[in-house]
């Protein structure tokens, strides 16, 4: 495995961190700019839903770039992002940095999954992807509790500097070790919307926004959750937050290789059951530390494995061009999370969402078998699988 795949996946890890870690330093933004937790929690959906947005436009209006010029483009504005955030004196500001880094992010991903499939032979193609998500994984492991630990030492100012600091070294390391790609065929907004127009791709997506919207509106809210079944709290609480990203990193992984040996539907299956069993019981199994560490470590196992088979399965439909919908669809989700799961604390209570997370996943299984129907898909999968064993035998 290309060492270059790594480095994207740095990439990922650095515009992911600018995504995750406020949730970590919400109670030092609040009290140093005077404003509730409520309103210091948008500034997450901000991020997420200005991704959303800005990941097709921003791929349209970028598409004659050289690939990896790009790529460094894309770092040095989440950069600059991340610095506003950092000099920010008021809340405006402040959101106006975490757009900025968003749109940085939003056109990082995408361009950094294609450059690292191209980097590879297609019978690896499935990990390749895992790699680049698995930067962002890594962020959500690191993420969270750095921007707990941190910031009240370094206040949430800094824990922006450090990220621009970490984006900027990034860049630097990419613009001297990748090689010159150059950009495919230009595609026009219209063009890159077609695909949409394919039922199987409307599906994809909306697996998509409802698998995050619901594993995302429970770990938003995982720690009160956790002190509502067992009472955790504090250092108990960040330990168990660690053992659920270490299986989300797992899980990547394990989600990369099992669609290039299995491919994506049946990946998806097993997936799919797992994750409604684990997140319909949170309730049962979280109510000690033990159970509580191994169902949020399996848990993040099965979420996070998630990614790889998607991905896949719309390179196989419809090349690279789908790719940043399918990243628009996941912040779309991630930046609704956190508006339902807090309408069902207010309305039934912290308890409840592992409930909605598993009608959800119920939802997305269902979505499954309609995809599974497709002959046509079914056909695509096929003879991708007899396509990577034959390089496989071929490279032996």
């Amino acid at each position: 495995m290309s060492a270059r795949i790594y480095l994207l996946g740095a990439g990922a890890f650095a515009v992911g961190t600018s995504a995750y870690v406020v949730s970590g330093v919400l109670p030092d933004v609040s009290s140093e700019l005077h404003v509730s937790l409520t309103a210091a929690g948008q500034l997450a959906t901000a991020f997420s839903l200005s991704y959303a947005v800005g990941a097709p436009i921003l791929s349209t209006l970028t598409g004659r770039w050289e690939r990896r010029t790009l790529l460094i483009a894309a770092l040095v504005l989440a950069a600059l992002g991340n610095l506003i955030a950092a000099v920010a004196t008021d809340y405006s500001v402040l959101i106006v940095g975490r757009v900025v880094a968003a749109f940085g992010a939003a056109v990082y991903t995408p361009a950094a999954t294609l450059f690292a499939t191209g980097l590879l032979p297609p019978e690896e193609r499935g990990r390749a992807v895992a790699i680049v998500f698995g930067g962002l994984t890594f962020a959500l492991v690191l993420g969270v509790p750095a921007g707990s630990l941190l910031g009240p030492t370094l206040g949430y100012k800094g824990v922006f500097a450090l990220i621009t600091a970490v984006a900027v070294l990034v860049a630097i390391v990419e613009r001297a070790a990748l090689p010159k790609l150059a950009a495919p065929p230009v595609v026009g907004l219209r063009e890159r919307f077609a695909g949409v127009a394919d039922r199987r791709v409307q599906i994809i997506l909306a697996m998509t926004v409802l698998a995050v919207l619901g594993a995302f509106s429970v770990y938003i809210y995982i720690v009160p959750l956790l002190k509502h079944t067992a009472g955790l709290t504090g250092n108990a609480t960040g330990i168990l937050l660690l053992l659920y990203g270490v299986g989300a990193v797992l899980g990547n992984l394990i989600g990369g290789r099992a669609t290039d040996r299995f491919g994506s539907l049946r990946t998806l299956l097993v997936l799919l059951v797992g994750i409604t069993a684990v997140v319909g019981t949170l309730d049962l199994t979280t109510t000690t530390e033990i159970g509580a560490g191994a169902a949020l470590f399996v848990w993040g196992m099965f979420t996070w494995a998630f990614n790889p088979p998607i991905q896949n399965l719309l390179l196989e439909l419809g090349g690279g061009l789908l790719i940043s919908l399918n990243a628009s669809a996941i912040y779309l989700g991630a930046g609704l999370s956190a508006v339902v799961g807090g309408l069902v604390i207010q309305a039934i209570g912290v308890g409840y969402l592992p409930l909605l997370a598993s009608v959800l996943s119920l939802v997305v299984l269902g979505l499954l078998y309609m995809l599974w129907r497709d002959p046509g898909l079914q056909r695509v999968e096929e003879l991708e699988r007899e396509e990577d064993i034959y390089l496989t035998a071929a490279a032996d």
